[in-house]
């Protein structure tokens, strides 16, 4: 809980002193959702995002940061830190290459971590005042270290594709599908979200994510499931 913590303030804090540079136009947004009971059972859940934007010229950079952490009667029950960074370069107004890094923590997985590269081309398919869906295309490699000291390297094949849809003047939906289609193991994840503002700079967001992982050690499930609610500060 506490890892989690740090790594949402050190993003944020990236974030705001890398700002004061006047040559770049800088945005993000933190996210935060807590889930607690008492009584014959207590549980906390606490679900934390930020994320970083910088735009300048044809470049676009972007940090993010994903922290779960549950605990069952003062068990821990799921912990989970992804970080992502991702480059693009623009060669038109809807066209661009991409380089993103990804590394996930995941303590229940069967894996100590997980770490892929990629790099591609993306183009964005719809540019409407309320509506862009951008798809994008990649190779790459991925690097994985399981609980009992076994290292996999593989190369792998990135798929994504984002819709963004602005419902009405204060609700965005959004879905997000990815595959990163390795020679061993593929892992596709879906993350469905809708935003709702409260006033200027603060939101409501109902997200449902899946992942799907087509080889997973013994005992692990292939399919993890999650529904948030969080609290959405936009800077």
């Amino acid at each position: 809980m506490k890892k989690a913590a740090v790594l949402v303030l050190g993003v944020l804090a990236a974030g705001a002193a890398a700002a004061q540079d006047g040559g770049a136009v800088w945005s993000g947004e933190a996210e935060l959702g807590i889930v607690a009971t008492e009584g014959n059972t207590e549980t906390q859940t606490i679900n934390a995002k930020a994320k970083a934007v910088n735009e300048r010229d044809k470049w676009k950079h972007q940090a993010s940061v994903d922290a779960l952490n549950t605990e069952d009667n003062d068990t821990t029950t799921a912990e989970r830190y992804t970080l992502t960074g991702k480059t693009s370069y623009k060669l038109s107004v809807r066209d661009y290459l991409f380089g993103i890094v990804t590394y996930e923590d995941d303590r229940f997985s069967g894996y100590d971590w997980r770490a892929s590269e990629a790099v591609g081309y993306g183009r964005r398919v719809i540019a409407q005042e309320d509506l862009e869906l951008d798809l994008e295309a990649g190779v790459g490699a991925r690097q994985s270290k399981l609980d009992n000291g076994t290292e996999e390297d593989e190369g792998l094949i990135r798929l994504y594709g984002l819709l963004a849809w602005d419902v009405s003047d204060t609700s965005k939906f959004t879905q997000e599908l990815s595959s990163e289609i390795g020679e061993d193991t593929t892992i596709s994840k879906s993350v469905t979200g809708l935003k709702s503002q409260i006033n200027g700079s603060l939101a409501m967001k109902l997200t449902y994510s899946v992942k799907h992982v087509s080889d997973v050690p013994p005992g692990i499930e292939k399919v993890d499931r999650k529904t948030a609610v969080t609290l959405v500060y936009s800077f």
